[in-house]
């Protein structure tokens, strides 16, 4: 068999300059025993040298306690994640290390050292405080990705002020329902955002003050205050508040199928799971130059984005820019990325954009990439083999467990289509609706047993919503279907209420989705159940053609009897839609019930985090 060399350094040697060994990972898989009639293939990788090198001696032995030691306390046990973020930086060689390059959408690059971080961190900070914030309040940050966003995050932090993330594409419902729930104190933000708020702010009695960056003096209003004025003749010392580890660190709003999104609390500890599961996954070095594509208004961007690197003292990427293939290589080249994190959506429409844009950019630098956001099909691992060379790691968290929880990891095989092993210091299983394990190979719920730094809290204000994640005994309930198979990987299937019933069988979308983007004719798909007489659901998929395919009704059977033989017989869609694009969230996730609402009829619920760029 032919495997995936890599380097000391996890380079992978199938990779030749300027992308010349396009097809040489084409056959580094293998078929791998079938587990519940499910094809497996893995990807081999010979031994690197990773940060975490010994995955099961590891997973044995760890303890988090132990792993107190990478983490700065202060006395009696206290902790602030900004000061393990930026502040311990100026005193362990990394001061005048860029900490941040950041990227505008025309391409200019602005750099800040960890020292200018702490600085800027410092005066805004001060200038929270001097208009009153304290311990506990909450502050949200309204921006597109820019520098500002990154120090503000670190200065409420810092303060002991409770961080509140928010898409810069939320709309003004979206925005009240998360600044009114939460009680903002105070929202930073710049002129463009600025009047989706002044529309609002009539119905938020609790907001006392917009902090606008690069305002005009003249355009201000009441209650509204320069950002560049109020920082400018700030301190740059500030005092880190030393927090209870159990003291909130920031407030996640997460939409669910029904009703108003539900803020996640997580904690000052949280740093502890952020610091080692970006050691572990991301297998930061000090060296690298990394590149999270996702917007701190989602929760990869913060924990993977901002504290998570950050702790580690990596030197992070910000780009401000709209998607766009050859923009995002260029980025790559510009600024000899290493490390890589996106989600499976960007890949794919990477993977639409062609091999030639790939194969005009030099992207020698990369050495690991990962996906996150919703599962990986194995064919976009695969693209990712012959494109750049890299196997793809994917790997499985929530905004609620506030860390990575399963993945495949660097020191790890790769099996196309698994979320990966559990990290060490997690218990995963699959179990049934009582509670009970069940064994390799069998459908159930995912669930993790409680205990990992970075579990949610609390719901804020909903202590009943935050009860039923436990509502199995002794578990965390993820919402997730999936199964383990005999070498301990974690398979996922879909929501719990998105499995699909047809004829007595259930069939999970994503693999009916898989199935559909391994066509070449098929850029994208959404797979619904919809209601039948007969079989009593019957699949349905949406699909987004690739380039320049020419829809016909021959091409539609080809589809479905491309399924029939992937999968079986069932588990084909019966019913096709061709669409121009599906419904998204903005970290990449499609929208099942959005297409099943709209299918039936049906309420749609909260949209909030629809993509509709």
């Amino acid at each position: 068999m032919k495997v995936v060399e890599k380097d000391p350094k996890g380079s992978s040697n199938a990779k030749a300059t300027g992308h010349k060994a396009k097809n040489a990972a084409q056959d580094s898989t293998e078929p791998h025993k079938a587990v519940k009639g499910v094809k497996q293939e893995i990807i081999k990788k010979f031994p690197v040298r990773c940060n975490l090198e010994d995955y099961e001696t590891t997973y044995n032995t760890f303890s988090w306690d132990d792993a107190k030691a990478e983490i700065s306390y202060f006395a009696g046990g206290k902790v602030n994640a900004a000061y393990n973020a930026v502040d311990r930086h100026l005193v362990n060689g990394r001061k005048n290390k860029v900490a941040l390059y950041s990227v505008a959408p025309d391409g200019a690059l602005s750099k800040f050292t960890f020292l200018e971080i702490y600085e800027a961190a410092n005066r805004l900070g001060n200038a929270l405080k001097s208009i009153g914030i304290k311990k506990g309040d909450r502050v949200f940050v309204f921006l597109p990705r820019v520098a500002e966003l990154y120090i503000a995050t670190i200065a409420i932090a810092k303060i002991g002020a409770i961080a509140g993330p928010l898409f810069s594409a939320f709309g003004p419902d979206a925005l009240r329902d998360r600044l009114q729930d939460s009680e903002a104190k105070v929202v930073i933000t710049n002129p463009a955002l600025k009047d989706k708020i002044d529309g609002i702010k009539k119905d938020l009695p609790d907001l006392e003050h917009l902090i606008v960056v690069d305002a005009k003096e003249k355009d201000l209003k009441n209650g509204e205050i320069c950002y560049n004025t109020i920082v400018a003749n700030q301190s740059t010392e500030l005092k880190c508040e030393p927090m209870d580890p159990e003291d909130p660190l920031y407030l996640l709003y997460t939409s669910g199928t029904t009703g108003k999104p539900k803020g996640v609390v997580h904690v000052h500890n949280d740093i502890l799971g952020q610091h080692m599961t970006t050691k572990w996954v991301l297998d930061l070095k000090d060296d690298d130059i990394y590149w999270c594509t996702a917007d701190p208004g989602w929760v990869t961007g913060t924990v993977y984005g901002i504290f998570g690197p950050w702790s580690n003292g990596a030197s992070c990427v910000s780009y401000e820019g709209r998607f766009d293939a050859a923009s995002w290589y260029q980025v790559i080249d510009k600024l000899k990325v290493t490390v890589w994190y996106t989600a499976p959506t960007a890949l794919r429409m990477l993977m639409k954009a062609g091999d030639e844009v790939v194969y005009q950019h030099s992207l020698a630098s990369l050495r690991h990439v990962l996906s996150v956001g919703e599962p990986l099909n194995p064919e976009v691992v695969r693209w990712g083999m012959k494109v750049y060379g890299l196997p793809i790691h994917d790997n499985w968290w929530q905004t609620e467990t506030g860390m990575q929880l399963i993945a495949n990891l660097p020191c790890n095989a790769i099996k196309p289509g698994s979320m990966g092993k559990p990290l060490p210091g997690v218990y995963g299983a699959i179990v049934d609706d009582d509670g009970e394990e069940l064994e390799a190979g069998e459908l159930g719920r995912l669930v993790v047993r409680p205990g990992w730094p970075a579990m949610l809290r609390t719901v804020w204000r909903n202590e009943p919503k935050f009860h039923e994640y436990f509502k199995i005994p002794g578990w965390y309930f993820s919402g997730d279907n999936a199964w383990k198979d005999e070498d301990g990987y974690f398979w996922f299937v879909g929501r719990a209420d998105d499995v699909i019933n047809t004829s007595g069988h259930r069939v999970g979308p994503f693999e009916v989705e898989s199935a559909l983007v391994e066509h070449y004719a098929v850029a994208e798909a959404g797979v619904i159940g919809k209601p039948d007489h007969e079989r009593g659901e019957i699949i349905k998929a949406f699909i987004v053609m690739s380039n320049d395919v020419k829809v016909t009704d021959e091409l539609l059977d080809e589809i479905k009897e491309h399924c029939k033989k992937t999968l079986a017989a069932h588990a084909y869609p019966r019913e096709i839609e061709v669409k121009d694009t599906l419904p998204k969230t903005r970290s990449g996730k499609i929208m099942r019930r959005l297409l099943k609402a709209w299918e039936l009829g049906l309420p749609t619920g909260d949209m909030s985090s629809l993509d509709d760029d």
